[in-house]
């Protein structure tokens, strides 16, 4: 742990942390004594091969698995701990931007953006609707509201989720694969949006990728996670430097494989 880090925790703007995380299903061993912090206000990414763990480390984070043996700690509580309602609480500061974005198909564009408004919130629909306009706007799809998910482009859909995970204002985004399906150019608005969340929101972002030119972009830590285990953590120069040739390769690769 670096002293920025330690410093952090001391002062309680340790965001995450991970003590000696394990996870298995069944024989299959995903995460092996894995360990980490993530500063408040920093972007994390989580760099690796397909398999190596990454997706299960952000599920870990927002309690929707729990870890075999180790603490993961989340704004100062340890989530495998907490009861089913302070879970469901805590997630509520938690926004998670899946892979496939996850939107509902059966409902438009604006009402998907204002789902977690509804359910979690008492606001009165028309402030509800305000939101998620604003919402949209925020992530340039104010023209969407009463579109259809089936509609939109994968970008516009990446968009669109980020706008809902955006809703509940988290102080945490779980970001999934942001670049995955889509052009070079619009993976690198996604990746505007993502640095525009952290420095105008203040938010802490925790982001999987295999795109390296993403990573360098967004990233102000990285960690390395391959066959379960951190193989390098630290800066993009950090990485690039690692005595590990297959963290040194995927640094260097296109897309990182």
């Amino acid at each position: 742990m670096t002293e920025e880090l330690e410093a952090g925790r001391k002062s309680g703007k340790c965001a995450i942390e991970f003590a000696s995380v394990s996870k298995a299903f069944g024989s299959r061993v995903v995460l092996k004594d894995v360990s980490f912090s993530v500063a408040e206000g920093t972007t994390y990414v989580l760099l690796g091969r397909s398999g190596a763990g990454k997706s299960v480390t952000l599920k870990l984070i927002d309690g929707l698995l729990k870890a075999d043996s180790g603490t993961v700690t989340v704004n100062g509580e340890d989530i495998a701990a907490l009861e089913h309602r302070a879970l469901a609480q805590s997630r509520k500061r938690i926004g998670y931007l899946f892979q496939s974005a996850a939107l509902f198909d059966s409902i438009s564009v604006g009402e998907n953006v204002a789902f977690p408004l509804r359910r979690h919130t008492k606001k009165p629909d028309a402030e509800i609707r305000s939101q998620a306009q604003g919402l949209l706007e925020q992530v340039g799809l104010g023209k969407e509201y009463d579109s259809m998910p089936g509609d939109l482009s994968g970008g516009m859909r990446k968009r669109a989720g980020l706008a809902r995970a955006l809703a509940v204002e988290p102080s945490l985004l779980l970001v999934d694969e942001p670049s995955a399906g889509l052009d070079p150019v619009t993976s690198t608005e996604i990746d505007e949006l993502l640095i525009d969340i952290k420095t105008n929101r203040h938010a802490t972002l925790v982001v999987v990728t295999h795109n390296i030119q993403s990573a360098r972009r967004i990233a102000d830590r990285m960690a390395f996670i391959d066959e379960g285990r951190l193989l390098a953590e630290g800066t993009v120069k950090e990485l690039e430097h690692s005595e590990h040739e297959l963290v040194q390769a995927f640094m260097n690769s296109h897309m990182g494989g």
